[in-house]
């Protein structure tokens, strides 16, 4: 019983010296910065002095009970330094893992193959780690890092994954930008050309352009020994964006296709086969100007309907021809809807022979772009004719028919002394206005149908009568008219004093009104008794 309370108490003695120990506290200081050098060797020499200490004090005592406390004082003590032996631990995991990390990045920068060093820098660091480790160990201790140690090779791992995805997307997204840059500039300029060689050229371009991509992505990711089914499918991923770039500027170029059918039509209607000006003149033919134009507008509607990036065969432009044309018009604009087909082909979202999802622009879709493309191209087309009729008068040496009966009639010099004095041009037009007048009135067509002597006679018989009641009815609407204007005139100053003139008719005398309306009729009657007179009366034979 008294070793029992006694080893007790000696090795409750040995716990409290060992915690108020000044190296202890020092060391358990340092350990909370960072790792110590010898930490093992130093702790096991502390607790070991303790140790030592209580061994000798309790020599005396039975065995059983002094071995007892003494497993319950190292038990004591190894729990009052584990925490700073773990932390030691960990400052040697963090060490590890940050070191690794850096050799790993500067060997990647540096061009290194990866998988190389990824297994270089791995064993060098988990050396490194077990190397700390068992600086750290404690020799009254059996404590085993290997947790520790498991779980600094997963963050390894981890980081390594991670570091390798990191630089296989930078060398994809290299590889991506590479291939754009060579498609994208080349496949726009492909589609604005839209010959009929347009789709075998970018399939040639694109075969030519992903494979020199691809040997540079099987070059950069040869140093980290991807496995032939992963290397595969990042190959295939490549091969498939080549054919997204292909596809995208198809359709940026797609929405543009009407005014790039315009710039076509405009290119080939308004310059010749050397890139010259077209001068409408006489000896050009805008018929066939026109139907070049458009026929060049159609192919490349047609080149740009679809995509063609497999080797299909299509009819497209067959379609197109001849649902859309099949001649052209009096003003040079092709006849729309003119094939003998019963049915329409562009009625449809889909062209025959090609996958819905090749489809860049659909049959309907082609037969408004061509309809809006009519409309907007007729004035081109009519400003040419224009032009071209405009440059035919001019080129013209001829005068007009006018003149040149004139000249067969009156011959040059007459013509001439016309043309100096343009009061002659009047007399003959008031002379031909009389002569109009006399036909009307001497029915020279109707006189002639009883013969050409009775029409003779006829006509001479009224000819000097017809030509007086002309002179009558002219010199009639002349007073007429210098009437009307009189009467207009008075109207207008009566108006202008309507109260005086009111007052001056109050005042006039009627039996002087009455007198003059009298002699008014008067005159009127005798008028129209000398008309009476004055007409000529048809002779009856």
């Amino acid at each position: 019983m008294v070793a029992t309370v006694r080893c007790e108490e000696i090795a409750k003695e040995k716990v409290d010296h060992l915690t108020n120990d000044e190296d202890w506290h020092e060391l358990e200081k340092e350990v909370q910065s960072g790792p110590i050098p010898g930490f093992g060797k130093k702790l096991s020499t502390i607790l070991d002095t303790y140790f030592s200490s209580y061994d000798m004090e309790v020599v005396y005592f039975e065995e059983s009970v002094r071995t007892k406390k003494r497993q319950q004082m190292v038990t004591e003590s190894l729990n009052l330094v584990y925490p700073a032996y773990k932390a030691m631990v960990e400052h040697i995991h963090s060490k590890s893992l940050k070191r690794f990390k850096k050799e790993l990045e500067e060997a990647v920068k540096n061009g290194e193959g990866f998988a190389f060093a990824l297994r270089q820098y791995t064993e060098s660091c988990m050396a490194e780690f077990d190397q700390g480790c068992s600086d750290a160990k404690i020799e009254q201790a059996s404590w085993d890092p290997s947790k520790s140690r498991e779980k600094l090779k997963q963050e390894i791992d981890a980081y390594a994954t991670s570091l390798c995805a990191t630089q296989l997307s930078e060398i994809r997204s290299k590889s991506e930008a590479q291939l754009t840059k060579a498609l994208a500039e080349a496949v726009s300029s492909f589609l604005e050309s839209a010959s009929p060689d347009t789709w075998p050229s970018i399939r040639k371009l694109l075969k030519n352009e992903t494979e020199i991509a691809v040997l540079n992505f099987k070059s950069a990711i040869a140093g980290f020994e991807i496995d032939d089914e992963t290397s595969n499918e990042l190959v295939e991923s490549l091969k498939d964006y080549g054919r997204s770039v292909v596809e995208k500027k198809a359709r940026e170029e797609a929405g543009q296709v009407l005014i790039r059918m315009k710039d076509r039509f405009s290119i080939v209607f308004s310059h010749d086969n050397e890139s010259m000006p077209r001068v409408w003149n006489g000896k050009v033919d805008i018929r066939a100007i026109t139907k070049d134009a458009r026929s060049a507008s159609l192919k490349l509607l047609a080149v740009m309907a679809a995509l063609r990036l497999d080797e299909k065969p299509d009819n497209i432009e067959a379609t197109l021809s001849s649902a859309l044309t099949d001649g052209i018009g009096a003003t040079g604009s092709l006849l729309e809807g003119s094939s003998s087909s019963s049915v329409n082909p562009l009625v449809s979202n889909t062209w025959e022979g090609v996958s819905p999802s090749d489809v860049l622009i659909t049959p309907v879709q082609c037969k408004s772009l061509w309809r809006q493309f009519k409309s907007e191209t007729e004035f081109t087309v009519g400003q040419a004719l224009a032009a071209q009729e405009a440059n035919r008068r001019s080129e013209s040496w001829l005068p007009p028919p006018w003149v040149i009966v004139a000249l067969v009639v009156l011959g040059f010099n007459e013509f001439m002394a016309l043309l100096r004095n343009p009061i002659y041009i009047g007399v003959i037009f008031v002379l031909y206005l009389l002569g109009k007048a006399l036909f009307v009135q001497l029915d020279i067509p109707g006189e002639f149908r009883h013969g050409f002597l009775s029409g003779i006679l006829s006509l001479s018989a009224k000819f000097l009568p017809t030509i007086m009641a002309l002179l009558k009815r002219l010199a009639d609407e002349g007073q007429k008219f210098s009437g009307s204007e009189a009467s207009s005139n008075t109207t207008i100053l009566r108006s202008e004093n309507y109260g005086a003139g009111v007052k001056d008719v109050q005042l006039q005398d009627p039996a002087r009104s009455s007198s003059r309306s009298s002699s008014v009729e008067g005159v009127e009657s005798s008028r129209s008794i000398r008309h009476r007179q004055s007409s000529p009366v048809k002779a009856t034979y």
